[in-house]
């Protein structure tokens, strides 16, 4: 099988490539969009990869574009490795138009994990003010929040919704998970789906967002969402911006339900320098960099060299997405 790969993935993986012999042949990809298969250089169109990964390396390179051309034109493609957890760019609904399976990374949860307890706990901690008192030279003592008896709704209980459910539970907050199915979760005190969330609304002290983007969870945080959140409450944005109604938002903070955001995530990105949320008083602002931490590629790499294990085994593959579920994604 050929495999694209952009070459300094293929450098830090090499070993565990290779361990396959000729079984995988692969295709290496630079950042001038070059592609080259024994030291050539051949066009995209005639790699014909069976299979590829896309990671960071292609997402921020400047081969993406070549990658993307010689994934669409294979004849051949049966499988594509991402090292995103969510799949609602058009490009991954063309990839399973095509035939092929799409297996996503849960590589970033445990970095998403951790920066939705440093958003929430900077906020309860007042964090701007001491900080501000610091600057400033002044001995000022504040009353804080604790998490221990809050109560956390978190909508999308995946590998990050789990993560964040064990670490707020480990603070002594009261989790309930949020997904498709209520069936019970060791993590969670409770589990309900998408149909009861606005009944959850007026006892939550924080709202997670990290469900992927459909049809279903888009603007699943609007008006009517925010006319039910409790005063003081805490909402948090690490799936996908259009899971918020964003000039809802705006309004809601002016009304303190919730009383702060915490957004990594935005309809448009980059983030438009005009956007209210720059400088607003009450949000927490990142770029779309929760999951940047720095085991993620170690992770990533590691569920890789697994699934190509297993794609070379005629094994099944872990974390396929399903057609239905990208499909969704793609078109909502």
């Amino acid at each position: 099988m050929r495999l694209l790969i952009h070459e300094t993935s293929y450098r830090r993986n090499q070993a565990g490539i290779d361990v396959h012999g000729a079984a995988v042949v692969p295709l290496l990809l630079n950042d001038l969009g070059e592609v080259r298969l024994d030291g050539v250089v051949i066009t995209p169109e005639a790699a014909a990869p069976d299979a590829a990964w896309a990671n960071t390396d292609i997402f921020f390179g400047g081969g993406n574009r070549a990658f993307w051309s010689a994934v669409m034109k294979s004849p051949a493609l049966t499988w594509v490795q991402s090292g995103a957890a969510g799949f609602d760019n058009p490009i991954f609904g063309q990839v399973i138009q095509k035939g092929a399976k799409l297996t996503t990374s849960h590589g970033q949860a445990v970095g998403m994990a951790d920066y939705v307890l440093w958003g929430v706990l900077d906020h309860l901690q007042n964090g701007p003010q001491r900080r501000a008192a610091q600057a400033a030279g002044e001995w000022t003592r504040s009353q804080f929040r604790e998490i221990a008896g809050s109560n956390w709704t978190i909508v999308g209980f995946g590998a990050i919704g789990r993560g964040v459910a064990l670490r707020a539970a480990a603070f002594g907050a009261h989790v309930t998970g949020v997904r498709r199915s209520a069936r019970p979760d060791p993590v969670a005190e409770r589990m309900a789906t998408l149909a009861e969330l606005p009944g959850l609304l007026p006892t939550t002290d924080v709202l997670v967002l990290c469900a992927p983007l459909t049809a279903e969870t888009r603007h699943i945080a609007n008006a009517d969402a925010f006319s039910r959140m409790k005063p003081g409450s805490v909402l948090v944005n690490v799936g996908r911006g259009p899971l918020v109604d964003e000039p809802a938002l705006l309004a809601a903070l002016d009304r303190d339900a919730p009383a702060h955001a915490v957004l990594d995530v935005f309809a448009i990105e980059p983030l438009p320098s005009e956007s209210p949320f720059w400088a607003h008083p009450k949000v927490t602002l990142t770029p779309h960099s929760s999951g940047v931490s720095v085991g993620n590629a170690a992770r990533n790499d590691a569920l890789f060299l697994e699934n190509l294990r297993r794609f070379v085994a005629g094994e099944p593959l872990e974390h396929e997405a399903t057609a239905a579920d990208v499909l969704a994604g793609a078109l909502s």
